[in-house]
């Protein structure tokens, strides 16, 4: 199967379907196996999963410029509208599988690390510019800026700036 192949067997599909590229010896890809395999199940006939070998086709892998797997693509009407690299876990592909069913790209995520990192900094960025005598405002900025980064997600405001942008866009 080549790119073209792949695409005009898509494209024909009336669901959005969510390939996985995959590998026998891929310990991820064993990992997520049975989370993929549940919610693809809880999706039925409303979203379908295609999953391919990577081993099989190394030449579709080329095409479509997939260097890791397990890959997923959400394709909606044979065009690619999410690509992610690596293992997800049982919530994150229910994200994946809803957004495909919506057509649109899923939101991001934090993780709760990520989001404990950002805050930290942020916060100690936030002390540095008011103990220090000149209270250097690009300090004050930068920290209230990462400490937004680790919490905007969970902003209603962020969350309705956002929507509105994008309803303005279409």
């Amino acid at each position: 199967m080549n790119q073209q192949q792949l695409l005009e067997k898509l494209a024909s599909r009336p669901h959005p379907v969510v390939v996985e590229f995959w590998a026998p010896w891929c310990a991820p890809c064993r990992v997520m196996a049975p989370a993929l395999e549940q919610t693809a199940l809880e999706f039925a006939g409303r979203v379908e999963l295609l999953r391919i070998n990577a081993d099989n086709h190394p030449e579709l892998l080329r095409d479509l410029r997939i260097f890791g797997i397990p890959t997923l693509l959400v394709m909606v009407h044979g065009k690619e509208i999410y690509r992610r690299t690596g293992a997800l876990s049982g919530s994150d592909l229910q994200v994946v599988f809803a957004s495909a069913l919506a057509g649109e790209k899923p939101a991001p995520t934090l993780r709760p690390v990520d989001r404990s990192l950002r805050g930290g900094a942020g916060i100690a960025l936030l002390v540095l510019a008011f103990t220090l005598p000149s209270q250097p405002l690009f300090l004050a900025l930068a920290g209230g800026a990462l400490l937004f980064s680790a919490v905007y997600d969970r902003c209603p405001v962020y969350r309705a700036v956002s929507a509105w942008i994008r309803e303005r866009k279409t």
